[in-house]
């Protein structure tokens, strides 16, 4: 089985003109549209609906008012002033995704860079949003697929590399077996070098600075560094990220 990477979202655009039926793609915006994706589901969310533009997400929510709309432009909650006239409900923060908010619920996300790449596998056989929140899940889901090929997508910054992301396409790399190209090299070379200081690695990073000289935001990054934190899976189906776990899944195979 051959594992492969995307690095940077400039690639993205290739997607579309490449045969994904029989590969799995695992998208990383680690700081912060993947794992606020896997909070909220670990955290009760019914379902997370990614878009790309602003306006998907405000027509999602005329056709279906009990939406919550959720997103980011520049790291912020998007505005009133953004929209027309609509405040979203929540930011990008995985740590405003609290059980009291979010449990049951279907949440529109639009982020400047992941809900994209999270679209643009949509022709994939299988397309997952991971981070080191639940590494080893997702790790662990893949083991069970059957596909020619994982294609490990890094979110990226506008159109340039985030170092978070490739990190954690390293780490994925590191657990799990398998064929690398010289871009999942790459990513786990990066991984190898920074696993002793991950902290210090990624404060060094663009996104990293940037969330932490918000003092709202700075929080942020250590939660997204926490290892393997949700037992879970996110799995897209239909253009919607919902809760897949193997210990559901085997208790229906003993059923």
């Amino acid at each position: 089985m051959k594992r492969d990477a995307i690095l940077t979202p400039a690639e993205l655009p290739t997607l579309a003109r490449r045969d994904l039926r029989q590969t799995v793609c695992v998208v990383f915006d680690v700081l912060r549209a993947t794992s606020t994706v896997v909070t909220a589901l670990q955290h009760g969310a019914r379902e997370v609906i990614p878009v790309s533009e602003i306006s998907e997400a405000l027509a999602i929510k005329k056709s279906r008012p009990d939406v919550l709309l959720a997103g980011e432009r520049d790291g912020l909650r998007i505005r009133a002033a953004q929209t027309g006239g609509t405040d979203f409900d929540l930011g990008n923060s995985p740590r405003e995704f609290i059980p009291q908010k979010i449990r049951g619920r279907t949440i529109v996300s639009s982020t400047t860079n992941g809900t994209r790449a999270l679209r643009a596998c949509a022709g994939a056989k299988t397309v997952l949003a991971a981070s080191f929140l639940n590494l080893r899940a997702t790790a662990q889901f893949l083991r069970t697929r059957r596909a020619n090929e994982w294609l490990l997508v890094c979110a990226g910054t506008r159109e340039n590399v985030a170092l978070e992301d490739v990190l954690a396409a390293g780490a994925l790399c590191e657990i799990s077996d398998g064929e690398l190209t010289d871009a999942a090299q790459i990513a786990l070379a990066a991984w190898r070098q920074a696993q002793a200081d991950l902290a210090a690695a990624v404060s060094r990073s663009e996104n990293g600075r940037r969330l932490l000289a918000l003092p709202e935001l700075r929080d942020d990054v250590p939660f997204c560094l926490q290892r393997d934190a949700f037992p879970l899976v996110a799995q897209m189906k239909n253009g919607a990220l919902r809760r897949w776990t193997p210990a559901k899944s085997a208790s229906r195979r003993r059923q």
